[in-house]
């Protein structure tokens, strides 16, 4: 992805443009204060001695780094003077702290300044140090100013000389992959192929044997797997160990293979891609399924209200899928890439904007929001707050997710409403999506140039007409035009837009006689908040509902919810246990977007439902 495109697309619909909004205006200044008042920002002053509060952490520069990521990426959607000045003295507060030979980490030059380099499994160091290039670039891409992009060449520089296969190198690489992604980065805006080279190190070298943690680190080798280190990246055939981790990797991986042309990597690739999405992913675009090691587990274990499904997870897996997309052109990644989208990558982040889901399971029953479950309602902040930072970032790009505008070419990957202007062209995308199927795309300023629109894989019917004539699609998931256009020109998508009940594949034992309902892109709920007094748990609906669309109450305009006829248990004031079965009566059930439950209030929630 190239920030250096976020000034050529502007989102105008009506679910990601606020977003990104709120994220200028509320996260990005909300946790501005957070590293504030919890001395994330202080701890680059290397002022911290024993005895003081706030001891900085082995992970506090990778919060700080994301959340001046995000103010770089935003000022290209949103120039902002004051967040500019700010963004400005943030940087010279972070690059103050840098040592003579280059290294940069306060914890182990306040703390554990004897410990740099020891504990790579555990310990960070190269985990922050991605985060503060990709800081750097995007800093450099909005503002053509270089002394943050210097100083984090000189950290990648300092890095360069202590790993590799070169004698008297470290043959090391990072617990905690980021930085992988991050010099592919750094080489793109620096030129310099010496970083390119260092990401492939730290992919290829990654569980070769003799394996480094082990050897050098006496880490356990039954934790190989949780650091995806139990074998060569080539090797791999699963998606294994801590989620994030892995969509890290991965996604660095994809770079390498598209940056190297190298088909057996892009075949690596791609198999882990399929591996991911087709037996270990949520119908959410979460995965994770479990908390313990926030891993990955084994093919259909996907449990609904015990999963993971942490927020940064599904930001990485957008960035894999991305990648892929980019680099093959196939709409099975873009497939992938709305669904986290609409779903899971938004549903981790509160509609205002200031409070964050960590893990996002697909059901909170009563027990848990009883209880008050550290899942059952957004938390304003994490000791580890990856999640709440990672928005900060991630949400700037979402018009890169949407579209690639290249010179000659223009793929439009989400139809969201949006705005596209090159030097070449212009293009403006109009519609409701995802809540009213019909998109058109006006050609503002004409060009010569291919024009490409996905057709979603989750459409059963759809229509293409260019200047109001039918034409004929392909059946490769785009249709494409190569041709000179002429300002004025139009083309109207219209994709049938429906609700469906979804099954997950019989071998998730989770799902067994249950379902889901959709609608295009995005997976619906049931909240209490909609349906009071009902055990949402216990709701059963037909195989084949009739659905009714109504405006969501309490939810953005547009928002479209839908109503259907279901049964559910009667409350019951009986034992614990008893012999006469549950009596169920009719209902009116009312489902909206998953990714907005949790914004009216505390509640319940359910995605998959009985089927009667």
């Amino acid at each position: 992805m190239n920030d250096s495109m976020l000034k050529n697309i502007r989102l105008k619909d009506g679910v990601f443009a606020p977003r990104q909004e709120t994220n200028w205006k509320t996260t990005i200044p909300g946790c501005i204060r957070r590293c504030e008042e919890t001395g994330r920002l202080k701890a680059f002053e290397l002022k911290w001695k024993e005895g003081d509060p706030d001891k900085p952490h082995i992970f506090w520069d990778s919060d700080v780094a994301k959340v001046l990521e995000g103010m770089s990426a935003s000022l290209q959607i949103h120039p902002d003077p004051a967040m500019e000045k700010k963004l400005d003295e943030l940087i010279d507060l972070v690059i103050g702290a840098q040592q003579p030979d280059g290294y940069l980490n306060t914890h182990f030059t306040v703390i554990d300044q004897d410990k740099r380099w020891t504990n790579l499994h555990d310990w960070h160091e190269l985990y922050c140090a991605g985060h503060l290039m990709e800081a750097a670039v995007a800093h450099y891409q909005a503002t053509g100013r270089r002394k943050f992009l210097d100083a984090m060449r000189r950290y990648a520089d300092y890095i360069d000389s202590l790993f590799g296969r070169d004698p008297g190198k470290k043959r090391g690489y990072p617990g905690h992959e980021e930085i992988e992604l991050a010099l592919v980065k750094l080489y793109h805006a620096s030129g310099e192929k010496r970083y390119l080279e260092l990401a492939r190190y730290f992919v290829e070298e990654r569980g070769t044997e003799p394996n480094y943690f082990v050897t050098a680190e006496n880490f356990p080798e039954a934790g190989l797997k949780n650091r995806q280190a139990h074998k060569p990246v080539r090797e791999q055939t699963e998606v294994d160990g801590h989620a994030v981790r892995a969509m890290y990797l991965f996604a660095g991986l994809a770079d390498i293979a598209g940056e190297t042309s190298d088909p057996a990597l892009l075949e690596c690739a791609e198999r882990l891609f399929r591996n991911t999405v087709q037996r270990r992913m949520y119908i959410t675009g979460g995965v994770g399924s479990t908390q313990f090691g926030e891993a990955f587990t084994h093919d259909f274990d996907l449990p609904n209200a015990l999963a993971y499904a942490e927020s940064c997870a599904a930001i990485g897996l957008a960035l894999f899928a991305k990648r892929l997309l980019d680099i093959t052109g196939k709409c099975e990644y873009a497939d992938v890439l709305e669904r986290v989208l609409y779903n899971n990558g938004l549903s981790g982040i509160s509609l205002q904007g200031d409070t964050f889901f960590y893990a996002n399971p697909l059901e909170m029953n009563e027990t848990f929001f009883e209880r008050g479950h550290i899942y059952s309602s957004r938390q304003k902040w994490f000791d580890c707050s990856c999640c709440p930072t990672n928005y900060c970032r991630f949400l700037p790009r979402l018009g890169l997710f949407c579209a690639d505008a290249a010179p000659d070419r223009l793929r439009i990957d989400i139809p969201a409403a949006m705005e596209i202007c090159r030097p070449e062209y212009a293009v403006e995308v109009t519609g409701k999506y995802p809540y009213d199927g019909r998109i058109g795309i006006k050609i503002k300023k004409g060009g010569d140039f291919t024009l490409s629109v996905r057709i979603p894989s989750w459409c059963r019917k759809h229509e293409i007409l260019l200047n109001g004539k039918a034409v004929a699609v392909s059946d490769d998931g785009y249709w494409t035009s190569k041709r000179v256009w002429q300002t004025g020109d139009e083309v109207t998508l219209i994709l049938k837009l429906v609700p469906e009940v979804v099954y997950a594949d019989p071998r998730v034992p989770a799902d067994i006689g249950k379902a889901a309902v959709q609608r295009g892109p995005v997976v619906y709920c049931l909240e209490s908040t909609d349906n009071p007094g009902i055990l949402l748990h216990s709701a059963r609906i037909p195989a084949h509902p009739e659905f009714t669309l109504r405006a969501a109450e309490g939810l953005p305009a547009g928002t479209e919810a839908l109503l259907f006829r279901g049964e559910a248990v009667k409350p019951s004031d009986g034992p614990l246990y008893g012999t006469n079965p549950p009596a169920y009566e009719a209902v009116q059930l009312c489902a909206v977007p998953f990714a907005l439950w949790q914004n009216r209030g505390k509640s319940a929630m359910q995605i998959y439902l009985q089927v009667k």
